[in-house]
């Protein structure tokens, strides 16, 4: 394993993920991306099991992030598992010459893998409450409770999440979604249509976004049954359950996984944007990247009552917020039916003025600003310490 070249005087990071970095573009995406224009960026992915020796692959993204696939024996326990991927970042560590690093987790569940690392200071980010969600191991709530111990600060994805992670760390910030504002705001000048969507009939009510256990199958299965001549578009991977009990019908268009920078063409030709949350244990305390991204693409958006959806957006009434599925159909035909109106145009600029307060940069660097007063802290608090000690 060749040593990267030192583009970077800050501490590299090391980043301890739970989703793929070619999976849906969202926060560990934007994020790092910003982190690898001033530091080295390994992305530790999940380790793929095979008939194979351990090792890693590395990759450097065109973002400057240098992505880690660790490759690992199959037919070990997890904790064997997570012990030999432990190995393996050690050794990364070493051949990268990596004198001063920080470690960022995402996933509490992969916390053992970290054993034997020393960063500088330890980021915990918590974008989702993942013990709530369906599958998540039993012993996620529990390396939770040991990452809060190790943790120097701790990141949240929404102010829900922020409510309750704070009673349980003394170092929790919210930082709920952001967005590029420049990136959707392409939609607004009407670029030509995506092949697969320009001959689909309007109205377009559309969808983007990982499709799991938090989607409202039974929503949208009667909204499009109810409202034939509406034309539903959903974008993105199925995961976790069965794509057979999806609701199907000449007006549901599933269109697949779209990258990044696709979405603005989709949006520019959608009438009405979706939030169709259920609500559940996994949706309790989610915020969705996708609200403030809607926006800025100037699409009117119906959302469900998700926490972090009422609290900003449905209270400052730049988008609509309706629980049941006449709550629903009644606010996307008000949708429809304002689009075209002042009423439209004063809704947009309210909503662009929310939205000149956001961006992933001001995110970034206000997180940064937060690990380097961490770093000083500690490093003050351990001279203190030997000054006591002499």
């Amino acid at each position: 394993m060749t040593p990267l070249p030192t583009r970077m005087a800050a501490p590299a990071l090391l980043v301890v993920a739970h989703l793929r970095w070619d999976f849906v573009f969202q926060r560990p995406q934007h994020l790092m991306t910003r982190a690898a224009r001033s530091r080295r960026v390994y992305y530790i992915e999940e380790p793929v099991f095979g008939a194979h020796t351990d090792h890693l692959e590395l990759h450097e993204d065109p973002s400057g992030v240098t992505v880690v696939k660790p490759y690992i024996e199959e037919g070990h326990s997890p904790a064997e598992s997570q012990a030999r991927t432990a190995r393996l970042l050690c050794g990364l560590v070493k051949e990268q010459g990596l004198s001063e690093y920080d470690l960022w987790v995402y996933t509490p569940y992969e916390l053992p893998i970290t054993a034997g690392l020393t960063p500088r200071v330890t980021v915990y980010d918590c974008m989702d409450e993942l013990a709530q969600f369906k599958g998540a191991p039993p012993e996620l709530r529990e390396r939770e409770e040991q990452l809060f111990e190790q943790a120097d600060l701790v990141f949240t994805g929404g102010y829900r999440l922020y409510e309750a992670k704070r009673e349980r760390h003394a170092g929790a910030h919210p930082f709920p979604s952001s967005v590029e504002v420049e990136h959707f705001a392409r939609a607004r000048q009407t670029p030509q249509d995506a092949p697969d969507q320009r001959d689909l009939p309007r109205p377009r009510l559309g969808f983007y976004g990982v499709i799991d256990e938090r989607f409202d199958i039974e929503l949208i299965g009667e909204l499009a049954r109810r409202r034939p001549e509406w034309q539903f578009v959903l974008l993105g991977p199925v995961v976790k359950i069965d794509p057979a009990d999806l609701p199907r019908g000449e007006n549901l268009h599933y269109l697949g996984m779209k990258s990044y920078g696709e979405l603005p063409t989709y949006l520019a030709h959608w009438d009405v944007a979706l939030l169709p949350f259920a609500l559940n244990e996994a949706t309790e305390f989610i915020s969705p990247t996708k609200t403030p991204e809607y926006l800025a693409a100037g699409v009117p958006v119906v959302s469900t009552p998700i926490r972090d959806v009422v609290r900003p957006y449905g209270e400052k009434d730049l988008v609509r917020i309706a629980e049941g599925v006449n709550a629903f159909e009644a606010a996307c035909a008000e949708a429809l039916a304002e689009r075209p109106t002042p009423a439209g145009e004063e809704r947009r600029a309210r909503a662009d003025a929310h939205l000149s307060t956001l961006s992933w940069d001001r995110t970034w660097r206000d997180m940064s600003a937060l690990i380097e007063r961490a770093a000083a802290e500690k490093q003050a608090d351990s001279a203190l310490a030997g000054v006591a000690d002499d």
